[in-house]
């Protein structure tokens, strides 16, 4: 079977391999789709953290089952499913207290272990959920709004609240939708117009802001004077990471969804004086992706895949969406 390898930054080789085989408690999976997403434009330019390489990428993914054997989810040969890609150990403190998806010993497909940028992969049974109602493009695109959903969920986002999404890519739109469908208001934050307006038009954000000088002042106008209740950060950018509460609430919480490689650095007299709760948010559980799943009906999928290759295409194509001015939201490999 064919399969895309990133060897080095930059250096993608298609290459040839042997199907694999299902062990006990795995199924035998033909992928469909693989979303691109900023994890693995961050590793093909070599800045992403809890990476090495040569790996396989691919994360966001839609599959149907080859084989399968008797399980509990009744999941049989022919299904479509979603694959979860964080694989948890079961036994460690965070595992213990049901948060998977921060195990100590955590491996996601395609950064700690290789994904599925290839056309058949072995998944355990445990990591798959049903979607035989979805597109392959809807399923594909579940992982990313999973991270949103974890994120709200996090901050314990209410009906009524103003909340601030600092980055209008995939996972910060995911943010604005879910948080608008669980009745909060929202504004986004950043500095590509055309991504506002997107926000805006497809998405129906509350208000939008220029990331500038005047943002937070402008943020403080549009809430009467108090500022967001919760800011979400989903770019990973120091400057924006660093901004993030300058646009809370006193009182409010500030959830760190974006991963920087550096350290990041905050006035402690300020977020002490708001009695700052700041908080990350990684990956996603099981309940998050059922949420996600749930909602899709509600989500702009067409809009929001701006762009579609065949698998063998796409190493001649993603350069191109490293590129802001190519207007990609999210890339999608067809297999």
């Amino acid at each position: 079977m064919k399969y895309i390898v990133c060897e080095t930054p930059g250096d993608f080789k298609l290459k040839e391999k042997d199907a694999p085989k299902a062990k006990p408690g795995e199924a035998l999976l033909q992928i469909k789709r693989v979303g691109i997403c900023g994890t693995d434009l961050h590793a093909y330019a070599g800045n992403q953290a809890f990476f090495s390489y040569p790996r396989i990428l691919g994360h966001e993914l839609a599959a149907e089952i080859v084989a399968v054997e008797s399980n509990t989810k009744n999941l049989n040969a022919g299904d479509k499913v979603v694959i979860m890609p964080y694989v948890s150990c079961g036994t460690c403190v965070a595992c213990r207290q049901g948060k998977t998806n921060c195990c100590t010993n955590i491996k996601v497909l395609g950064v700690h272990t290789d994904g599925g940028m290839q056309e058949q992969i072995t998944v355990p049974i445990d990591l798959l959920l049903p979607a035989n109602n979805l597109s392959f493009e809807e399923m594909a695109i579940v992982e990313p709004l999973a991270i949103g959903a974890h994120a709200l969920r996090r901050a314990n986002v209410k009906a009524g609240e103003t909340i601030a999404v600092i980055g209008c890519g995939p996972i910060g739109i995911g943010i604005m939708k879910l948080a608008q469908l669980q009745g909060a208001k929202v504004i986004a934050i950043d500095v590509n117009k055309e991504r506002l307006s997107y926000a805006k038009s497809k998405i129906g954000v509350d208000h939008t802001v220029v990331a500038n000088k005047d943002a937070a002042n402008q943020v403080k106008e549009i809430t009467k004077g108090d500022f967001a209740t919760a800011v979400f950060d989903a770019t990973g950018n120091k400057f924006a990471l660093e901004s993030g509460p300058d646009y809370m609430a006193h009182g409010g919480r500030y959830v760190l969804v974006g991963l920087s490689k550096g350290e990041l650095i905050f006035s402690h007299p300020a977020i002490h004086a708001k009695e700052s709760t700041i908080m990350c948010s990684r990956n996603a559980t099981l309940e998050d992706f059922e949420v996600v799943i749930n909602a899709l009906p509600e989500f702009p999928t067409d809009s929001f895949v701006t762009h579609t290759v065949g698998f063998e295409d796409m190493i001649t194509h993603f350069d191109s969406w490293l590129q802001p001015e190519t207007g990609v939201i999210k890339a999608m490999v067809e297999l």
